[in-house]
């Protein structure tokens, strides 16, 4: 599977279960803006079969590299962020796992027993990538337990493995050339910003400008029932020249921290 393969893949599942993201490309394009995306994020825990280390494997082969190492204390999360090596002009990665030996033996047991549950054929493929939950029924109850402790975890429960989110670079957008004007062109047609620590997140002194939607509500079959349940989120980001001229790529961990929020069930 090529890059290109593999991107449109996970697009079409991301658009496909977050249809608020598609509706907001569309509002970009119908505005005649070309959508370039800045990156993508996927979470995961961080058990050894599918930690960020493993799934950067699928990206490694296809050119890219790690640029970048994150903490997030609070969260008990850590995260790399990988660009390829030769084609600048291809998405960054974000990976992020959950540490669960912070959390309690039934986290723990949960999160075990969900890897324990991926079919042998999807270990080691790029097709674990937007395979969704693909560890047998949800359970509500469940769910519950795990949004009690960590939304992350929650999240990923139900979720699984996809795009967490794809995000729109500002830069190469030609009328909405500023994280300002994206604002509220988004809250013009009805859309709600995370507001965590401010509608933006970042300065252009930090070299990067970051907003994002809150999470979509989606239904979602348990085995008791379906429910709405926050899905995933659609980031824009604005990057600033460094001292040689050249376009910072990384991260602010306190801002992606911030960015976590956006499918928090409490806002």
């Amino acid at each position: 599977m090529n890059a290109s393969e593999l991107f449109n893949n996970l697009w079409d599942q991301y658009v496909k279960e977050s249809p608020e993201a598609l509706e907001i490309y569309n509002k970009f394009v119908e505005f005649g803006e070309e959508v370039i995306n800045d990156h993508i994020a996927f979470r995961t825990f961080d058990d050894p079969r599918i930690n960020v280390e493993q799934l950067a494997i699928h990206f490694e082969k296809l050119g890219y590299e790690v640029k970048g190492e994150y903490v997030f204390e609070s969260k008990c999360l850590r995260a790399k962020h990988f660009e390829h090596k030769t084609d600048p002009k291809q998405p960054k990665v974000f990976i992020s796992e959950l540490t669960t030996s912070k959390f309690s033996q039934y986290l723990q047991d949960k999160a075990k027993e969900c890897v324990e549950r991926i079919p042998q054929a999807f270990l080691g493929t790029p097709e674990l990538l937007y395979s969704g939950a693909i560890w047998a029924d949800l359970d509500y109850e469940v769910y519950q337990k795990l949004l009690a402790e960590s939304e992350y975890a929650a999240w990923l429960y139900v979720f699984g493995f996809r795009a967490n989110h794809f995000t729109v670079y500002i830069n190469e957008l030609k009328k909405l050339d500023t994280i300002e004007k994206v604002n509220e062109f988004l809250k013009e047609n009805g859309f709600t910003l995370n507001t965590a620590g401010g509608e933006i997140k970042g300065t252009p002194e930090e070299l990067l400008e970051q907003s994002s939607t809150m999470a979509n509500k989606v239904p979602v079959k348990f085995s008791q029932g379906t429910y709405e349940i926050l899905n995933s989120f659609y980031e824009f980001a604005k990057r600033y020249p460094q001292t040689d001229g050249s376009i910072y790529q990384g991260f602010i961990a306190k801002s992606a921290d911030k960015l976590f929020e956006s499918t928090y069930v409490g806002g």
